[in-house]
């Protein structure tokens, strides 16, 4: 079977970002704030993509690159080309020295238009949202930014990520932006989320390796307890970036002894598809595999 992903879910892995998207993340630790800048900076390089990386002002650009090139020194040849470059907003709204919205959502949407025409598929731009405080900005006129830049990513190659500093803001604020972004990631790498949606189909999100194999079975066997009056269940993969060996025959050994159930659905991409049925799903009877295929 197959469907078509309807692109209503906000929560994700920054490997799943595409262009169009414009994602929120916070971070409290100063070390863990390296990892989606990370890999957001080389994904879109690996993809033809030009990337522009705004720090926390304070954070050298130095630093920057350190953390982003290690164990290897292999963004150099992105730079020498200008396909990476570290700035700061102060150089985004130049000649201005104050924060306009305005100032800053023309000067990235000529910034994107420049990337296409030098020939890279896209422009993506990590914000570290410090600069709020450094410039003296409005958070009020930072915060209708956020939920008015709906033109700059509309049909347009451009990808964006806004980084929020917990200890910087306060929570309300925190979560207003959280609701502001269309798209929210997860703050590290490797992690795995699991949630239920409005109608009790059971997501996972992130990455299932073989260390979360016990957290995917207890969210599994708590979902199969839950549907057991329907007998029905909907299992969906698709949020994931890595399906492990052990975590797909684990799903598989549950759906198989669900004797309860009528039917468990789920949703894959063509690669989990691929994996769940040399594994067997073909051999469990009330399992039905539903190959979800992404708009981009």
């Amino acid at each position: 079977m197959a469907a078509r992903d309807t692109g209503c879910d906000r929560l994700l892995p920054v490997q799943h970002l595409r262009p169009g998207d414009h994602a929120f993340v916070s971070y409290g630790d100063d070390e863990v704030r390296w990892e989606v800048v990370t890999a957001f900076v080389r994904l879109g390089l690996a993809r033809g993509e030009k990337v522009l990386v705004l720090p926390c002002p304070g954070v050298p650009a130095d630093e920057v690159l350190a953390r982003i090139d290690f164990p290897s020194r292999s963004t150099v040849p992105a730079r020498e080309r200008g396909q990476l470059v570290v700035s700061s907003m102060r150089e985004v709204i130049r000649p201005d020295t104050e924060f306009t919205a305005a100032r800053q959502m023309s000067r990235l949407r000529a910034e994107t238009d420049r990337a296409t025409a030098e020939g890279h598929t896209g422009l993506r731009a990590f914000i570290d949202m410090g600069w709020v405080r450094a410039l003296g900005a409005d958070v009020q006129v930072m915060a209708a930014r956020e939920t008015g830049a709906h033109a700059l990513f509309s049909g347009r190659p451009y990808t964006e990520i806004c980084a929020y500093d917990r200890r910087r803001f306060d929570r309300t604020l925190l979560t207003a932006m959280e609701r502001a972004h269309p798209r929210v990631l997860l703050e590290r790498l490797g992690s795995l989320r699991s949630t239920r949606g409005p109608d009790g189909t059971l997501h996972f999100i992130g990455e299932a390796d073989a260390t979360h194999r016990p957290a995917v079975g207890r969210a599994l066997e708590i979902s199969l307890a839950q549907t057991a009056p329907a007998r029905r269940l909907t299992v969906d993969l698709t949020r994931l970036h890595f399906l492990s060996v052990g975590c797909a025959v684990g799903l598989l050994t549950l759906a198989r002894g669900a004797a309860g159930h009528e039917l468990i659905e789920v949703r894959c991409d063509r690669g989990q598809r691929r994996m769940l049925r040399r594994l067997g799903a073909g051999t469990v009877s009330r399992l039905v595999l539903t190959e979800v295929v992404r708009p981009w």
